[in-house]
């Protein structure tokens, strides 16, 4: 089946949450500008957004129309010659409403897996629960005639596991957008020795149509991004318990976010980071690999009490962040969550001490947001470690010890075959993580 023909009639699954509404702008504005072409006149494109919640699916609407608004004003000129023969449409506003229109019309939303049972292509965007994947992929496989092929965004759970579980007989793939999908560039593709080639064929053609990096991993539980997010996640939890002896739990958070971020030139500090994909989805993931590995310590008594505490984390319906480990405002992380107390303690009230504990920053350090875009960031990041190797500092003794276990958890993941190449590592972390460098570098040896 050809590419047009296989978008004809798509579902995505779980598509009022973060990645499956991402997943589902994406392939509508995809499958729209594909209905667009003058030889697809007489052709219906019908894409079907399926989520268990009515009320998420309300919403849904508002945020694609907002969504392909800004798509749209960005490829007016070409819209312009989509819409040359329409004699209505004139002005730039107009032309830009008759495409949102034309995007939004294609998406039926339903809150009934019998939807998908008409489609050839399905994407699976729910919880990190295999069973659960299991049970949805069987049920549209046992009522639909479309010889269906299934894109699965697990970020953890092995492909081959689903593809035996559910009996698909290789027409599964692995195809792992990061958040979010529509600006993330990254995708991780895992396929397995039983996965179709059409299907392969089709998965690049795809993330060539929406501009997506392609890295492939292999089909090892967590693949890379989770693979090293979650060891990485790990070691910012054992250092601050390391820290306990001489401050407290807060200060200790605050301390580990802060190297992780400014001392190690990072968008996010790590706990930051593990707010903002959630900590329930965090041990989720740690309960999907932990078995499959084989690896004990791929738990965290920290994340497990939160959660049973509620403290979550996860972004709001309009994008800002929810309250974690840490707590925000304005998007500026102001106070951390003692679990002893249950309740937020303000920074303000131990930052100076906190700060003069871990040393100043080295002379030559500069924000990641000053590093990521200067093209002679190699030089800047060599000066910057070179300086901070020389230091005998708090801060500086946990950024070294911090560095080289992100590339000790790199290369183990190209040891453990996880993936063929170190390039693969970096990428995935300078990607889809925005690191301004990859963990498996050069810069010191501790």
């Amino acid at each position: 089946m050809n590419y047009e023909a296989k978008l004809q009639n798509v579902t995505v699954l779980g598509a009022a949450g973060k990645m499956g509404s991402g997943i589902l702008l994406l392939t509508a504005v995809e499958m729209a500008d594909l209905q667009l072409k003058p030889e697809n006149n007489s052709k219906n494109f019908a894409l079907n957004a399926i989520d268990v919640s009515p009320a998420a699916l309300t919403g849904l609407y508002g945020f694609l129309k907002t969504q392909v608004r800004k798509i749209a004003e960005k490829k007016v000129g070409l819209l312009r010659s989509v819409y040359k023969d329409n004699k209505n449409l004139i002005e730039n506003g107009e032309i830009i409403d008759q495409y949102i229109d034309d995007v939004l019309k294609i998406v039926h939303t339903s809150t009934s897996i019998e939807s998908a049972y008409d489609s050839g292509l399905i994407f699976e965007a729910i919880i990190e629960n295999s069973d659960l994947k299991v049970k949805l992929i069987k049920q549209i496989l046992a009522n639909n005639n479309n010889d269906p092929w299934f894109f699965t965004n697990t970020s953890s759970v092995p492909i081959n596991e689903l593809d035996t579980d559910a009996n698909i007989n290789g027409k599964i793939l692995g195809f792992h957008f990061y958040n979010p999908p529509a600006v993330q560039k990254l995708v991780e593709l895992i396929v397995t020795k039983n996965t179709n080639k059409e299907l392969i064929d089709f998965a690049h053609e795809y993330a060539k149509k929406l501009r997506k990096i392609i890295v492939p991993s292999n089909d090892k539980a967590g693949f890379i991004g989770n693979g090293h997010f979650m060891r990485d996640i790990l070691f910012g939890i054992k250092q601050a318990e390391s820290l306990m002896n001489e401050m407290s739990f807060t200060e200790a958070i605050y301390a580990v976010n802060k190297v992780s971020q400014d001392f190690m030139i990072r968008p996010m500090g790590i706990f930051q980071l593990m707010d903002y994909v959630g900590l329930d989805v965090c041990q989720k993931i740690m309960f999907v690999m932990k078995p499959r590995l084989n690896e004990p310590d791929l738990q965290s008594k920290l994340i497990d009490k939160l959660n049973d505490l509620n403290v979550k984390g996860g972004q709001n319906s309009d994008g800002s962040q929810k309250a974690g480990i840490l707590s925000y405002e304005k998007g500026k992380v102001v106070a951390v969550y003692d679990p002893e107390k249950k309740d937020y303690v303000k920074i303000d009230d131990f930052k100076d001490k906190v700060d003069k504990m871990l040393g100043s920053l080295p002379t030559t350090h500069q924000p990641w947001k000053s590093v990521i875009g200067n093209k002679g960031k190699d030089k800047v990041l060599t000066e910057y470690f070179n300086e901070l190797k020389g230091m005998d500092t708090l801060g500086a003794k946990l950024t070294r010890d911090y560095v080289t276990n992100s590339k000790n958890i790199g290369l183990k993941l190209v040891s453990d075959k996880v993936t063929d190449k170190e390039d693969h590592v970096n990428t995935v972390m300078l990607t889809g993580f925005f690191h301004a460098y990859g963990p498996i570098n050069n810069y010191f040896n501790k």
